[in-house]
C-alpha cells in the first residue's frame, strides 16, 4: 500500500483531509500520552470520543483543553483493564446506552513493569495489556457495524517474545519484564488477527499497530539505566543505509493509531500490522529495527490465543 505519511508525520498530518462528524470512537488510556492526543485529533475532526481511564479525575484535568474544541466532543468512562470486574461493568453499561461505535481504539497499556498480577490474578502486562481488552471489545462487538474498525496499539516489543499459552503467568518460568511485555503486545497483534478474520465478513476489520518509541508515562517503571540500555539495542539494530534511530513525538507517535483508523482503507489493513502510517513487512532477521515477526500474525496462534484467552476471562464469544 502507498502512503504519503510516515514516521515523522503527526495526528494532525494524517487526518488533514479527514471530516470524522457523526463518528463515535472509544479510545482506551486517555489520562495521558497517546490516548490523550489521539482524543484530541479525533475530536478536532468532528467525531464524539468515549474516553475510558483507570482514574477519572486524572483523565479530567488531562483531557479539559479538548472539551473547548469546536467540532467534536468528549465524555469519560471508568475502566480498570487490570480487573475483569471493572472491564464488565463498564461493557454493560455502553452495551446498555446501545450508541454504536465506528472505531475503537485499544491503546491503554503497562510496559517493563515489575512483577505483579492484576486483580484477577493474570500476569499484570498481559492481563492488562490483552486480556482486559480482549474482554471489553468482545462484550461490546454487538456495537460495531458494518464499516466499524479495530486497532489494538501493539509494539516493536513484540519481537521480545512469542506468546506463552502454556505459561502465562509466568508460574513455571523466571519472570522477565520485557518478556512479559513482548508476550503482551505480540498478543494484542494476534487478538486483531483473529477478531479481523471472524468479522470481516460482517464488514468490520482490525489492525495492530507500532505507534514508534515515545517518551510518555507508558515507561514509568524503566530506570535510566534501563532506558538507555533498551535505547542502545534500538539504534543498535539499524541497517546500512536506514535513518538513525530517533525518539517519536507524542502527535507522531499517534499518527499511526489513527491513520490505521480513519485513513487507510480497511481491506489493506484488516489484519496486518502498520508502523510508521504503512503496513509493515514481515522480517524475522532478529537485528533487523523494523517490520513484524512472523509468529505474530500467525493464524493458526491467534485462534489458540483466543480460545485461551476465553478460557482465562471465563467466557466465550
Amino acid at each position: 500500500m502507498t502512503s504519503a505519511f510516515g514516521a515523522e508525520s503527526t495526528t494532525d498530518d494524517v487526518l488533514k483531509a479527514i471530516d470524522l462528524f457523526g463518528k463515535r470512537v472509544l479510545v482506551t488510556g486517555v489520562s495521558a500520552g497517546l490516548g490523550v492526543e489521539t482524543a484530541r485529533a479525533l475530536v478536532s475532526h468532528g467525531a464524539h470520543v468515549v474516553g475510558a481511564a483507570r482514574d477519572l479525575d486524572k483523565a479530567r484535568t488531562a483531557t479539559e483543553s479538548i472539551l473547548a474544541i469546536k467540532g467534536g466532543s468528549l465524555e469519560l468512562i471508568e475502566l480498570d483493564l487490570a480487573s475483569l470486574n471493572s472491564v464488565r461493568g463498564a461493557s454493560d453499561a455502553l452495551v446498555k446506552v446501545g450508541k454504536p461505535f465506528d472505531l475503537v481504539i485499544a491503546n491503554a497499556g503497562v510496559m517493563a513493569c515489575p512483577k505483579g498480577l492484576t486483580r484477577d490474578g493474570f500476569e499484570m502486562q498481559f492481563g492488562t495489556n490483552h486480556l482486559g481488552h480482549f474482554l471489553l471489545i468482545n462484550r461490546i462487538v454487538s456495537l460495531l457495524g458494518s464499516g466499524a474498525r479495530l486497532v489494538n496499539l501493539s509494539s516493536a516489543g513484540h519481537r521480545f517474545s512469542d506468546v506463552d499459552l502454556e505459561d502465562p503467568n509466568f508460574e513455571r518460568s523466571p519472570y522477565d519484564e520485557f518478556v512479559a511485555y513482548g508476550r503482551s503486545k505480540t498478543a494484542n497483534v494476534l487478538f486483531a488477527v483473529e477478531f479481523d478474520r471472524r468479522h470481516k465478513t460482517r464488514g468490520i476489520r482490525a489492525t495492530a499497530v507500532h505507534p514508534g518509541v515515545i517518551p510518555t508515562e507508558l515507561g514509568r517503571h524503566m530506570t535510566p539505566e534501563v532506558r538507555e540500555r533498551m535505547t542502545r539495542s534500538v539504534a543498535a539494530s539499524r541497517q546500512p543505509g536506514a535513518p538513525e534511530f530517533k525518539w517519536k513525538s507524542i502527535p507522531q507517535g499517534a499518527a499511526t493509531s489513527v491513520w490505521a483508523g480513519a485513513v487507510a482503507k480497511p481491506e489493506e489493513v484488516g489484519g496486518r500490522y502498520c508502523e510508521d502510517c504503512h503496513v509493515a513487512e514481515v522480517v524475522d532477521d532478529p537485528n533487523f529495527r523494523g517490520g513484524v515477526r512472523a509468529y505474530a500474525l500467525n493464524p493458526d496462534r491467534a485462534r489458540a490465543l483466543w480460545t485461551k484467552s476465553e478460557t482465562l476471562v471465563g467466557e466465550r464469544f
